[in-house]
């Protein structure tokens, strides 16, 4: 993937640069949400750090020396850069289909990995944001990212993203067609995707993402009736101390959204 013209991190990376010892130190804190395991490769590490710095370019061109063994990485950064870095929709979706490709691959070369089940579906619902949630729909993109995100909890029972990205995958079907169609043609409900939701707070209380997505999950479910809830939602993950470069982005885009 070619990252020569990718936009730069718009923020100070001092306080997200993990150096040396200092990475493995909080690579539980950094990776509660997505149980990455700790890299016993030297190269892979330095992957991670350029990521949680917010050298997103620099992660996805070490990633690309490394090759698929660093999926999760690549697939991370390419995917966190192009949702709120990149301005080009034809970039971002050349990415995201890049992105599913590896993820494929890797599904295809470590089945029992549970995060390249993860980013299958991460990308493939970036994706369908990108081309319209109806569209993807009728391209049978829905069953796909059930179906990844299901295999990634099985294998990863605690992985707070991925039941943050179900609760958003049953609150974008029944805000786009309805609770009847979307409960018969998809078995999507608004009370399994709060339960999605609370269980990713539960896991993680102090990531900005699993509240965003909260807040975004109880307005396409409830609209105006839960709008405070909603808000306040978005008010608590603007107002936490981010530890990492997607972080910051989730902690700006809160803040640029009360």
């Amino acid at each position: 993937m070619n990252t020569e013209h990718w936009a730069e991190f718009p923020y100070d990376q001092t306080p997200y640069t993990y150096d040396g010892q200092a990475l493995i130190d909080a690579w539980p804190r950094l990776h509660r949400g997505d149980c990455e395991p700790l890299p016993d490769d030297e190269q892979l590490l330095e992957a991670w750090r350029r990521y949680h710095a917010g050298d997103f370019a620099g992660a996805v061109t070490l990633a690309g020396e490394i090759g698929i063994a660093a999926h999760a990485v690549a697939n991370k950064a390419s995917g966190i850069y192009a949702d709120y870095l990149e301005e080009d929709d034809d970039v971002k979706l050349a990415i995201y289909e890049t992105g599913i490709a590896r993820a494929e691959q890797a599904i295809a070369d470590y089945p029992e990995d549970a995060n390249a089940h993860y980013f299958r579906a991460f990308l493939l619902g970036r994706y369908s944001q990108c081309i319209s949630i109806t569209k993807a729909l009728s391209q049978g993109v829905g069953g796909k990212i059930r179906e990844s995100l299901e295999a990634a909890l099985e294998l990863a029972p605690d992985h707070a993203e991925a039941h943050t990205a179900l609760g958003v995958y049953h609150a974008e079907i029944i805000d786009k067609i309805g609770k009847m169609i979307g409960a018969m043609t998809y078995g999507a409900s608004a009370e399994e995707a709060m339960k999605q939701f609370e269980r990713a707070l539960e896991l993680t209380p102090d990531a900005p993402i699993a509240n965003l997505e909260y807040g975004n999950g109880l307005y396409l479910l409830f609209g105006d009736k839960r709008l405070d809830e909603s808000n306040a939602a978005y008010e608590k993950a603007a107002a936490i101390e981010p530890i990492d470069a997607m972080q910051k982005l989730d902690v700006e885009f809160a803040k640029a959204s009360i």
